[in-house]
């Protein structure tokens, strides 16, 4: 971003997520314009419009709108960005031949962050047909202060991939609020459980990116033999219901994916 404006179109939870991040690693505000469609609070220094500002297109244009918005964006903005070197999506579903009949620009970068992005501790999928490396190595600079970025090679992976951690926090969050509603259950007050909940998650998610082992050894180290534990996991290992569970859940958000890729192909 040092290198050049860059222009966010679009700036909702996940835009905004993600230029909150820049900001607190230190990225100049001032070279950051926010395009909405109507006029939103931003912190200082950086600039909004309701139209694309007057001049050269900037080095980088992110789109950070609502993929169903792509076509209303193409017909007042693709001849302002012609040109620029670097194009970033994060439009879920929207592939990049559908974006390059759009738009006439350098090197186009898809990318799918997850919400949190916003604490530093996100996931970033990237892909790109193009192979510029310089631009490469800009859209990964870019990514790389929101969490792990991981380039994903096969462009047909990438619906799985915005299903697996793009959509995953919104699963992990419905699985605190299940776990504690379930201490709940139990008799605990629902505050109490809750905070349980939270803790339990935070510290278990820390120590296996920690850990040496997969998450599976550290689940069988924990359940000793006839013990608790290992009798709450023979309800979760039961005919596999948890791991059909969440493929049946990935799935569905994979298929939505698909959806929105055909009709932005149309």
């Amino acid at each position: 971003m040092d290198g050049g404006a860059l222009w966010l179109i679009g700036c909702g939870n996940m835009g905004g997520a993600m230029l909150a991040r820049w900001l607190a690693e230190g990225h100049d505000p001032a070279r950051i314009t926010v395009v909405t469609r109507s006029p939103r609070a931003l912190p200082p220094g950086v600039a909004h419009a309701t139209t694309l500002p007057e001049g050269p297109p900037p080095a980088t244009v992110i789109l950070a709108m609502k993929p169903q918005q792509l076509d209303a964006v193409t017909a007042s903005f693709a001849p302002r960005i012609a040109g620029t070197p670097l194009l970033i999506s994060i439009l879920a579903g929207v592939e990049e031949a559908a974006l390059a009949q759009r738009f006439d620009v350098g090197t186009i970068v898809r990318a799918m962050p997850n919400l949190p992005v916003a604490i530093g501790q996100g996931v970033v999928a990237l892909h790109s047909h193009g192979t510029n490396a310089p631009a490469r190595d800009t859209a990964e600079a870019l990514m790389r202060p929101l969490g792990l970025v991981e380039w994903i090679e096969d462009a047909a992976l990438f619906d799985a991939v915005t299903a697996l951690s793009g959509c995953g926090p919104g699963f992990v969050f419905r699985f605190v609020d299940a776990l504690a509603a379930a201490g709940a259950a139990l008799g605990l007050p629902a505050d109490q459980a809750q905070r349980l909940a939270l803790a339990t998650v935070r510290g278990s998610a820390t120590m296996a990116a920690d850990a040496d082992v997969s998450p599976a050894v550290l689940a069988d180290r924990v359940a000793s033999p006839g013990g608790s534990t290992r009798q709450g996991l023979n309800v979760l290992d039961a005919d596999d219901a948890l791991k059909r569970l969440l493929v049946a859940t990935l799935t569905a958000s994979e298929r939505r994916n698909a959806e929105m890729a055909a009709a932005a192909r149309a």
